[in-house]
């Protein structure tokens, strides 16, 4: 017997048992760079790993923010940065 699943969102959900399970982050990023690359059409990839850390990283920044109520702090320890280094990725990113 096959089991019904589909995927929604950030959930496989399992339709025989209405059962969910999240799929890690890492599947959603391997999927948007495959995506990307296919849309190079046989062009090379130039500063794949930079472009990836700066479209993930700033909203990985407001996200964190957001999450701990705009307190920088907060926020730092929750991403495991130095306060510091987090004002400075704001700055860079102009993240008020």
């Amino acid at each position: 017997m096959t089991s019904n699943v589909s995927l929604k969102n950030s959930e496989i959900i399992n339709m025989d048992t209405k059962s969910t399970m999240l799929l890690p982050l890492s599947v959603y990023v391997k999927q948007s760079i495959e995506q990307y690359l296919n849309q190079l059409s046989g062009h090379d990839a130039i500063g794949l790993h930079a472009l990836v850390i700066n479209e993930v990283e700033k909203p990985l920044l407001e996200a964190a923010l957001e999450h701990a109520g705009y307190n920088q702090t907060k926020a730092a320890k929750s991403l495991g940065l130095s306060r510091s280094t987090l004002r400075k990725k704001l700055e860079q990113y102009n993240i008020s």
